[in-house]
């Protein structure tokens, strides 16, 4: 006599969720309150506005430090919990520096494929260490990870330090360091090199950070 097959359990997000992944979606809000006080930026040029953008980036990176301690000391670490990692970076380090950038004054035509660039990089170097990060992790100990192929996606709060600093000294907008130039079509501000900069380090293959 054949017994019925047992049904599978239905996915409740809710349910799953541990305690490190409510500091990583505290991750999350960080990035995308970065983004709307760049935005307020836009619309009403008040530095405190600029400044809330900027800090809410290192605000991101302890959150996203916290969460991975605290996965480590509960032992409580899950697919779930590493793909809302993943997304939750691209928003803080990603997407919230690049907007920061246009805000202070990179919106010139290059400037944007520059940003896109380095959101793009962001994106694609989160991927690659979800897919090989079991592979880097065999024979170590605890199954660590020991370095990060190419920088790490929070390196960008460089980026949004450099940016609140610029914008301290009134070096943002017109007076953007190193000025603007016509290329072609488009208005290009070398500052936005620095993006290109950090993005090809994040998808560098031959750069490794050991991870502590």
């Amino acid at each position: 006599m054949s017994t019925p097959q047992q049904r599978p359990r239905h996915f409740s997000m809710l349910r799953d969720l541990q305690l490190a992944d409510f500091f990583t979606l505290a991750n999350a809000a960080c990035g995308m309150g970065s983004v709307f006080y760049a935005m307020y930026f836009v619309a009403a040029p008040s530095l405190s506005y600029f400044y809330i953008a900027a800090a809410l980036a290192p605000a991101a990176f302890i959150f996203d430090v916290l969460d991975g301690r605290i996965a480590r000391w509960r032992h409580a670490h899950s697919a779930l919990g590493r793909e809302l990692d993943s997304l939750s970076d691209i928003i803080s380090f990603g997407v919230g520096p690049a907007t920061l950038a246009f805000a202070a004054g990179m919106r010139g035509g290059w400037d944007l494929v520059a940003l896109i660039y380095f959101v793009c990089c962001g994106v694609s170097r989160l991927a690659r260490f979800n897919v090989t990060a079991e592979t880097l992790a065999e024979g170590s100990e605890q199954g660590k990870v020991k370095y990060f192929e190419g920088t790490p996606i929070p390196t960008s709060v460089v980026l949004t330090g450099i940016l609140a600093w610029c914008a301290s000294h009134g070096l943002i907008g017109d007076a953007l360091p190193a000025g603007a130039m016509a290329i072609g079509p488009g208005t290009f501000h070398p500052m936005s090199l620095l993006f290109v900069l950090s993005g090809s380090l994040m998808i560098s293959k031959t750069l490794r950070i050991p991870k502590f």
